[in-house]
């Protein structure tokens, strides 16, 4: 099957994948654009947990403080190489990542972190990873992670955050 470089190039502006991958997704789903891009996913899934036993040395810290200075937020937001940690794409996702702890204020990093017999307030999700995107409610930030996973082809994770409120005090 013959496939378009425009189709290529519209999968790619969609998924971020690489040329060859993309092209290779698209015969395999004979050319339809929505069975490739979750074709796609769905081994950007399988390359990010290849990856998660490697080691996150490099990163950077980002700050979100919120309209108004009254609430703010740190994250450490980690990966393999200082190359990937000072990309424009590795930046904002720290960027977006410090936004959500400013605006859903999670308690935890993943959802196995949380103390056995932890009570949790009905509807609310207190592990970071596990929460929907507040630009994006239809993925979560571990989908934002496993995306720039594979598109970078290093391991991503957040190491620590912190929020601020003020007058809110937390030990």
């Amino acid at each position: 099957m013959e496939i378009s470089t425009d189709s290529i190039k519209e999968l790619r502006e969609k998924c971020g994948a690489g040329i060859m991958d993309c092209r290779a997704a698209l015969i395999e789903t004979q050319g339809d654009l929505g069975k490739a891009a979750e074709l796609l996913k769905e081994r950007g899934c399988a390359k990010a947990a290849k990856k998660a036993d490697r080691t996150t040395a490099n990163g950077l810290v980002e700050t979100y403080i919120h309209t108004g200075g009254r609430i703010g937020a740190m994250v450490e937001l980690n990966c393999e190489t200082d190359f990937v940690a000072r990309t424009e794409e590795f930046k904002h996702l720290a960027r977006d990542i410090a936004m959500q702890i400013a605006a859903m204020n999670p308690s935890y990093i993943l959802a196995d972190q949380i103390p056995a017999g932890f009570e949790i307030p009905e509807g609310e999700v207190i592990s970071l990873m596990d929460q929907s995107f507040i630009k994006d409610p239809s993925k979560t930030i571990k989908d934002l992670i496993v995306d720039v996973i594979a598109r970078t082809g290093e391991n991503v994770r957040v190491n620590r955050f912190s929020r601020f409120e003020i007058g809110v005090y937390t030990e």
